[in-house]
């Protein structure tokens, strides 16, 4: 019995392994910029935590959103009809940019809020020009994520990931060279990683548009645009498909972002230490992303073959093999608690040495409580990916807002701020709601595929009878 779950594990991995290398290259911009900023202290770590807490609200709508674009994109390629497919594109683009600068401004209004949030002074000072140059980056990310959403909608994830990883060699590079002042460059701190943030992001998007162009099979769909020429309806169709998995990701988000906020009210190595789990953490959840795409894309093939037994199956299989894998990172991060949050700071710095070991001892605890919640996190992104291939977009939404902020934000808030948990109570908030989400989506789901499967059984029960 268990082979039948067992024997798709390769094929999942197969579809799934691009995207997550994808994803794991955003993760791997954050990485380095933290690694190398925490080189300079735990307030210049809380710092950057703090301005990439308003960015990745913003970033989360601007990724959730361009997933419109994939399915349109795959059914033109499906009916072999690749005006249709330049037209998802064109229109797609068109909003991605424009949301991409709307969230942008939406950013820069909300900058003054920075002095309101009780966040240690040193660290709002030095967050504000870090955060000015990264909400700039939107604009060219999301750009990227309109490409990148085209090319999977033709299977063709290889692309993304090569502007990915060229990506991620630039802001190494500015880094290295910009936030120390090596090699006769000015020494800039965290504003030399803003910089190579921004300059990598608009390097990602011009490579993978010049990819596209250069390949034939790509060239007739990202090139000539007519952008006079703008039609409403494949303007709401996108707007209507795209809403939906924005908020998903919205809520989810922003609950991890109101972690960082609390964290800062309990200090800046509270925060620092958050932010260093936040990003471990953030890197084994790509896996779960990646299968989430692999789960949206067989569960869409199988609908559309009205095989919903097969469908179940499918699904089961990749909710499987997801907690097989969410188990072992669970266990890494049990056994390297302890080891982890050295790498992020310069244990040898007499200066910081205090803050350095104080943030460490933190980070181990939040580490401990991450460890199982990668289980209902992975879980609980996997089954939203199957749920989106059965186009079942708004009631996921809705449980998602439930799971996050009636249930998780309410325990994130009373242990964090109230009780002697601080910032591990915050932590056991957020593993609260992730379970929540991932339970009851699954119930969805469940209810779901069970509820098509017997219809298909009746009416085939009526048609022998007729």
């Amino acid at each position: 019995m268990l082979q039948q779950y067992t024997k798709e594990f390769s094929y999942n991995l197969r579809l799934a392994y691009p995207v997550i290398l994808g994803m794991l290259g955003h993760t791997f911009v954050a990485f380095a910029d933290n690694i190398m900023v925490g080189q300079l202290g735990t307030a210049e770590l809380a710092a950057v935590s703090l301005g990439n807490s308003f960015v990745f609200i913003a970033m989360s709508l601007g990724i959730g959103f361009s997933t419109a674009i994939t399915p349109l994109v795959a059914e033109a390629d499906g009916a072999g009809n690749p005006s249709d497919g330049k037209r998802a594109l064109k229109h797609g683009l068109v909003l991605c940019t424009l949301l991409g600068l709307s969230l942008f401004g939406a950013i820069m209004l909300c900058k003054p809020l920075l002095h309101h949030m009780e966040q240690p002074p040193e660290v709002v000072e030095l967050a504000i020009p870090y955060l000015e140059l990264v909400a700039f980056s939107l604009v060219p990310l999301v750009m990227f994520q309109a490409f990148k959403q085209f090319s999977e909608g033709l299977s063709q994830t290889k692309y993304p990931m090569y502007a990915t990883i060229l990506a991620n060699v630039v802001n190494i590079t500015i880094n290295y060279l910009l936030i120390f002042g090596s090699f006769g460059f000015p020494k800039l701190g965290i504003v030399g990683a803003a910089i190579g943030t921004l300059a990598s992001r608009f390097i990602m998007v011009g490579y993978i548009w010049f990819l596209l162009k250069s390949k034939d099979k790509f060239k007739t769909y990202v090139t000539n645009f007519n952008f006079r020429q703008i039609e409403k309806k494949v303007m709401k169709k996108i707007i209507n498909l795209g809403f939906p998995s924005a908020m998903q990701m919205f809520f989810e988000v922003a609950i991890f972002t109101a972690a960082i906020w609390l964290s800062g009210v309990l200090g800046k190595n509270a925060q620092a230490a958050n932010q260093i789990a936040l990003n471990l953490s953030s890197m084994t959840f790509m896996v779960g992303m990646g299968l989430s795409v692999a789960a949206m894309v067989r569960v869409g093939n199988q609908k559309g073959l009205q095989n919903f037994r097969e469908l179940r199956r499918i699904a089961e299989s990749i909710f499987f093999l997801t907690f097989i894998l969410e188990v072992a990172f669970a266990i890494l991060f049990l056994l390297g608690r302890h080891w982890f949050p050295t790498i992020y700071l310069d244990v040898d710095d007499i200066v910081n040495q205090a803050d350095n070991i104080e943030v460490i001892i933190i980070a181990a605890k939040l580490l401990l409580v991450a460890a199982f919640f990668q289980i209902s996190d992975g879980l609980q992104v996997v089954v939203l990916g199957a749920l989106r291939g059965l186009q079942d977009v708004k009631i996921p939404t809705f449980i998602t807002f439930v799971a996050y902020w009636l249930i998780g934000f309410p325990v994130c808030f009373y242990l964090g701020l109230y009780t002697s948990f601080s910032s591990t109570g915050i932590w056991i908030g957020l593993l609260l709601g992730l379970t929540a989400s991932a339970v009851m989506l699954y119930l969805r789901f469940n209810y779901l595929t069970k509820k098509l499967i017997r219809t298909k059984h009746d009416s085939k029960l009526v048609e022998s009878n007729a």
